[in-house]
Protein backbone atom coordinates (compact mmCIF):
# COMPACT_ATOMS: atom_id res chain seq x y z
CA UNK A 1 0.00 0.00 0.00
CA UNK A 2 1.10 3.42 -0.99
CA UNK A 3 0.14 6.24 1.41
CA UNK A 4 0.85 9.93 1.34
CA UNK A 5 3.71 10.75 3.98
CA UNK A 6 4.26 14.18 5.20
CA UNK A 7 8.08 14.52 7.08
CA UNK A 8 7.86 18.10 8.35
CA UNK A 9 11.07 19.75 8.76
CA UNK A 10 12.84 18.20 11.86
CA UNK A 11 12.45 14.57 10.36
CA UNK A 12 14.95 15.55 7.92
CA UNK A 13 18.12 17.02 10.74
CA UNK A 14 17.58 16.32 14.14
CA UNK A 15 15.21 13.59 13.96
CA UNK A 16 16.26 11.68 10.97
CA UNK A 17 16.52 8.62 12.52
CA UNK A 18 13.04 8.33 13.32
CA UNK A 19 11.95 8.63 9.78
CA UNK A 20 14.52 6.33 8.56
CA UNK A 21 13.64 3.75 11.21
CA UNK A 22 9.88 4.63 10.20
CA UNK A 23 9.95 4.19 7.18
CA UNK A 24 12.12 0.53 7.23
CA UNK A 25 9.30 -0.77 9.50
CA UNK A 26 6.40 -0.06 7.04
CA UNK A 27 8.61 -2.00 4.45
CA UNK A 28 8.73 -4.86 6.42
CA UNK A 29 4.40 -4.52 7.02
CA UNK A 30 3.86 -3.72 3.14
CA UNK A 31 3.40 0.30 3.17
CA UNK A 32 5.15 2.61 0.79
CA UNK A 33 5.11 6.38 2.11
CA UNK A 34 5.36 8.74 -0.60
CA UNK A 35 6.31 11.97 0.34
CA UNK A 36 4.50 14.94 -0.55
CA UNK A 37 6.25 16.99 -3.50
CA UNK A 38 6.84 20.63 -2.29
CA UNK A 39 5.79 20.45 1.31
CA UNK A 40 6.62 22.85 3.20
CA UNK A 41 6.28 23.55 7.11
CA UNK A 42 3.29 22.81 9.16
CA UNK A 43 3.46 25.78 10.91
CA UNK A 44 4.50 24.22 13.58
CA UNK A 45 1.83 25.19 16.53
CA UNK A 46 -2.03 25.30 15.42
CA UNK A 47 -3.71 29.11 15.93
CA UNK A 48 -5.66 29.27 19.08
CA UNK A 49 -7.35 33.16 18.02
CA UNK A 50 -10.13 32.37 16.21
CA UNK A 51 -9.66 35.31 13.74
CA UNK A 52 -6.30 34.52 12.28
CA UNK A 53 -6.75 32.60 9.20
CA UNK A 54 -3.20 33.50 8.32
CA UNK A 55 -1.78 30.60 10.46
CA UNK A 56 -3.71 27.94 8.99
CA UNK A 57 -2.63 28.30 4.91
CA UNK A 58 0.69 26.26 5.46
CA UNK A 59 -1.54 23.48 7.34
CA UNK A 60 -3.60 23.54 4.40
CA UNK A 61 -1.43 24.18 1.74
CA UNK A 62 0.23 20.49 2.59
CA UNK A 63 -3.32 18.63 2.44
CA UNK A 64 -3.82 20.49 -1.21
CA UNK A 65 -0.56 18.67 -2.17
CA UNK A 66 -1.80 15.19 -0.96
CA UNK A 67 -5.07 16.19 -3.39
CA UNK A 68 -2.66 16.40 -6.01
CA UNK A 69 -0.98 13.03 -5.49
CA UNK A 70 -4.45 11.55 -6.00
CA UNK A 71 -5.36 13.44 -9.24
CA UNK A 72 -1.84 11.65 -10.33
CA UNK A 73 -2.52 8.11 -8.92
CA UNK A 74 0.90 8.57 -6.95
CA UNK A 75 -1.01 6.60 -3.51
CA UNK A 76 -3.34 4.21 -3.49
CA UNK A 77 -4.82 5.15 -0.40
CA UNK A 78 -6.59 8.32 -1.63
CA UNK A 79 -7.92 9.71 1.61
CA UNK A 80 -5.33 10.07 4.42
CA UNK A 81 -1.88 12.26 5.21
CA UNK A 82 0.28 9.63 7.08
CA UNK A 83 2.71 11.79 9.87
CA UNK A 84 5.11 11.07 12.20
CA UNK A 85 6.00 14.04 14.18
CA UNK A 86 3.03 14.56 16.85
CA UNK A 87 3.68 18.18 16.59
CA UNK A 88 2.92 18.17 12.83
CA UNK A 89 0.05 15.63 13.41
CA UNK A 90 -1.75 17.95 15.78
CA UNK A 91 -1.06 21.15 13.72
CA UNK A 92 -2.06 19.40 10.55
CA UNK A 93 -5.32 18.14 11.85
CA UNK A 94 -6.47 20.77 13.87
CA UNK A 95 -6.73 23.37 11.03
CA UNK A 96 -8.35 20.53 8.47
CA UNK A 97 -11.20 19.73 11.16
CA UNK A 98 -11.39 23.99 11.41
CA UNK A 99 -12.05 24.58 7.65
CA UNK A 100 -13.97 21.17 7.28
CA UNK A 101 -16.82 22.38 10.23
CA UNK A 102 -16.21 26.02 8.72
CA UNK A 103 -17.15 26.20 5.06
CA UNK A 104 -16.47 30.28 5.05
CA UNK A 105 -12.52 29.53 6.94
CA UNK A 106 -11.93 27.36 3.97
CA UNK A 107 -13.39 29.68 1.43
CA UNK A 108 -11.55 31.96 2.14
CA UNK A 109 -8.21 30.26 2.54
CA UNK A 110 -8.85 29.07 -0.77
CA UNK A 111 -9.82 32.45 -2.28
CA UNK A 112 -6.19 33.60 -0.91
CA UNK A 113 -4.55 30.91 -2.14
CA UNK A 114 -5.79 31.60 -5.67
CA UNK A 115 -2.69 30.18 -7.62
CA UNK A 116 -3.50 26.80 -5.95
CA UNK A 117 -6.19 24.38 -6.77
CA UNK A 118 -8.81 24.44 -4.44
CA UNK A 119 -8.50 22.36 -1.02
CA UNK A 120 -11.80 20.05 -0.94
CA UNK A 121 -11.44 19.46 2.89
CA UNK A 122 -11.57 15.42 1.95
CA UNK A 123 -8.41 14.33 3.35
CA UNK A 124 -7.99 12.93 6.46
CA UNK A 125 -4.84 13.21 8.79
CA UNK A 126 -3.67 10.51 10.44
CA UNK A 127 -0.61 9.76 12.85
CA UNK A 128 1.98 6.63 12.31
CA UNK A 129 0.68 4.68 15.49
CA UNK A 130 -3.28 4.70 14.05
CA UNK A 131 -1.79 3.25 11.19
CA UNK A 132 0.29 0.51 12.33
CA UNK A 133 -2.77 0.10 15.19
CA UNK A 134 -4.79 -0.71 11.69
CA UNK A 135 -2.33 -3.01 10.53
CA UNK A 136 -2.98 -5.12 13.60
CA UNK A 137 -0.82 -5.77 16.13
CA UNK A 138 -1.02 -9.12 16.02
CA UNK A 139 0.70 -9.03 12.25
CA UNK A 140 3.27 -6.78 13.89
CA UNK A 141 4.06 -9.60 16.20
CA UNK A 142 4.38 -12.02 13.43
CA UNK A 143 7.33 -9.86 11.71
CA UNK A 144 9.07 -9.90 15.41
CA UNK A 145 12.16 -11.99 14.52
CA UNK A 146 14.41 -10.25 17.74
CA UNK A 147 11.76 -10.37 20.95
CA UNK A 148 12.04 -7.35 23.28
CA UNK A 149 12.56 -9.65 26.19
CA UNK A 150 13.17 -8.84 29.73
CA UNK A 151 13.28 -4.68 28.20
CA UNK A 152 11.55 -2.68 30.94
CA UNK A 153 9.86 0.09 28.76
CA UNK A 154 8.03 3.10 29.95
CA UNK A 155 5.85 4.96 27.13
CA UNK A 156 5.81 8.45 26.61
CA UNK A 157 2.75 10.27 25.10
CA UNK A 158 2.85 13.68 25.74
CA UNK A 159 0.31 16.23 24.48
CA UNK A 160 -0.21 16.49 21.16
CA UNK A 161 -1.16 13.38 20.05
CA UNK A 162 -4.11 13.01 23.07
CA UNK A 163 -4.67 16.56 23.00
CA UNK A 164 -7.99 18.17 22.39
CA UNK A 165 -10.39 15.15 22.66
CA UNK A 166 -11.49 15.49 19.08
CA UNK A 167 -7.81 15.30 17.32
CA UNK A 168 -6.24 12.09 19.88
CA UNK A 169 -5.73 9.31 18.60
CA UNK A 170 -6.48 7.39 22.16
CA UNK A 171 -7.43 8.03 25.28
CA UNK A 172 -6.51 11.26 26.79
CA UNK A 173 -6.46 10.05 30.60
CA UNK A 174 -4.98 6.28 30.32
CA UNK A 175 -3.43 6.22 26.67
CA UNK A 176 -2.44 2.21 25.68
CA UNK A 177 -1.32 2.07 22.58
CA UNK A 178 2.21 2.25 22.82
CA UNK A 179 1.98 -0.43 25.35
CA UNK A 180 -0.20 -2.71 23.40
CA UNK A 181 2.48 -2.35 20.32
CA UNK A 182 5.60 -2.83 22.83
CA UNK A 183 4.02 -5.60 24.27
CA UNK A 184 3.30 -7.18 21.02
CA UNK A 185 7.32 -6.64 20.37
CA UNK A 186 7.75 -8.69 23.62
CA UNK A 187 8.81 -5.86 26.19
CA UNK A 188 7.92 -5.58 29.37
CA UNK A 189 5.87 -1.77 29.49
CA UNK A 190 6.07 0.43 32.57
CA UNK A 191 2.93 2.32 33.33
CA UNK A 192 4.36 5.68 34.26
CA UNK A 193 1.81 8.19 35.86
CA UNK A 194 3.85 11.09 34.03
CA UNK A 195 3.17 9.48 30.53
CA UNK A 196 0.86 12.66 29.72
CA UNK A 197 2.70 15.52 31.71
CA UNK A 198 3.82 18.19 28.87
CA UNK A 199 7.92 17.98 28.54
CA UNK A 200 7.56 21.72 28.39
CA UNK A 201 7.82 21.84 24.21
CA UNK A 202 9.13 25.25 23.48
CA UNK A 203 9.82 26.42 27.03
CA UNK A 204 13.21 24.55 26.00
CA UNK A 205 14.68 27.35 23.96
CA UNK A 206 14.29 30.34 26.79
CA UNK A 207 13.76 28.70 29.91
CA UNK A 208 15.62 25.21 29.50
CA UNK A 209 16.19 25.11 33.50
CA UNK A 210 12.28 24.44 33.91
CA UNK A 211 12.24 22.37 31.17
CA UNK A 212 15.62 20.11 32.35
CA UNK A 213 13.05 20.09 35.64
CA UNK A 214 9.92 18.60 33.66
CA UNK A 215 12.25 16.03 32.03
CA UNK A 216 13.70 15.26 35.68
CA UNK A 217 9.98 14.68 37.03
CA UNK A 218 8.73 12.21 34.41
CA UNK A 219 12.05 10.26 33.37
CA UNK A 220 12.64 9.40 37.96
CA UNK A 221 9.24 8.70 37.76
CA UNK A 222 9.67 6.12 34.88
CA UNK A 223 12.46 4.80 36.75
CA UNK A 224 11.06 4.51 40.10
CA UNK A 225 8.46 2.32 38.30
CA UNK A 226 11.36 0.11 37.06
CA UNK A 227 11.50 1.55 33.98
CA UNK A 228 14.68 0.83 31.67
CA UNK A 229 14.03 2.70 28.60
CA UNK A 230 11.43 5.61 26.97
CA UNK A 231 9.72 5.05 23.98
CA UNK A 232 8.00 8.51 22.39
CA UNK A 233 6.81 9.98 18.73
CA UNK A 234 7.71 13.10 19.29
CA UNK A 235 10.89 14.42 18.01
CA UNK A 236 10.35 17.90 20.62
CA UNK A 237 9.59 15.30 23.64
CA UNK A 238 12.05 13.26 22.47
CA UNK A 239 14.93 16.48 22.47
CA UNK A 240 13.97 17.52 26.22
CA UNK A 241 14.04 14.24 27.63
CA UNK A 242 16.86 12.67 26.14
CA UNK A 243 19.06 15.61 25.30
CA UNK A 244 17.99 17.57 27.87
CA UNK A 245 19.20 15.16 30.44
CA UNK A 246 23.06 17.02 30.51
CA UNK A 247 20.99 19.87 32.22
CA UNK A 248 19.03 17.50 34.57
CA UNK A 249 22.51 15.97 35.85
CA UNK A 250 24.09 19.67 36.35
CA UNK A 251 21.05 20.24 38.79
CA UNK A 252 20.80 16.39 40.14
CA UNK A 253 24.15 15.14 40.08
CA UNK A 254 22.88 11.75 41.39
CA UNK A 255 20.37 11.33 38.52
CA UNK A 256 21.05 8.27 36.19
CA UNK A 257 20.43 8.31 32.82
CA UNK A 258 17.97 6.82 30.77
CA UNK A 259 17.66 6.30 26.78
CA UNK A 260 15.30 7.37 25.20
CA UNK A 261 13.69 5.73 21.72
CA UNK A 262 11.25 6.69 19.37
CA UNK A 263 9.13 4.12 19.16
CA UNK A 264 10.06 3.19 15.68
CA UNK A 265 13.72 2.32 16.82
CA UNK A 266 12.49 0.02 18.87
CA UNK A 267 10.05 -1.88 16.29
CA UNK A 268 13.29 -2.12 14.01
CA UNK A 269 15.42 -3.66 17.28
CA UNK A 270 12.46 -6.51 17.62
CA UNK A 271 12.41 -6.30 13.46
CA UNK A 272 15.77 -7.50 13.25
CA UNK A 273 16.89 -4.61 11.41
CA UNK A 274 20.59 -3.37 10.30
CA UNK A 275 22.20 -0.81 12.70
CA UNK A 276 21.97 1.96 10.26
CA UNK A 277 18.26 2.14 10.08
CA UNK A 278 18.33 2.08 13.95
CA UNK A 279 19.99 5.29 13.83
CA UNK A 280 21.23 5.36 17.26
CA UNK A 281 24.49 7.46 16.89
CA UNK A 282 21.71 10.54 16.77
CA UNK A 283 20.42 9.80 20.37
CA UNK A 284 21.85 11.37 23.21
CA UNK A 285 22.15 8.66 25.80
CA UNK A 286 23.47 6.26 23.92
CA UNK A 287 21.29 3.01 24.28
CA UNK A 288 23.81 0.66 22.69
CA UNK A 289 24.75 -0.58 26.00
CA UNK A 290 21.66 -1.17 27.33
CA UNK A 291 20.38 -3.23 24.15
CA UNK A 292 23.72 -5.60 24.29
CA UNK A 293 23.21 -5.82 27.77
CA UNK A 294 19.49 -7.73 27.12
CA UNK A 295 21.11 -9.14 23.72
CA UNK A 296 19.10 -6.95 21.92
CA UNK A 297 21.99 -6.22 19.13
CA UNK A 298 25.65 -7.23 18.87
Amino acid sequence: MRIAYYPGCTLKTTAKNFETSAIAIAQQLGVEFVELPRWTCCGTVFSLTSDDLIHHVAPIRNLIRVQEMVKRKQVDDEKRILTLCSMCFNTLKRSNLRVKENIEDLKKINNLMYLEEDYCAEIEVIHLLQLLKEIGFDKIKAKVKNPLNNLKVAPYYGCMILRPLEVGIDDPEDPTIQRDLLEALGAEVIDNPYKKVCCGSYQTVNNKEKVAELAFDILTHAQREGAEAITTCCPLCSFNLDFRQKEVLKKHPDFKQIPVFYITQLIAVAFGLDNKTLGFDQNYVDPKLLLKNKGLIK
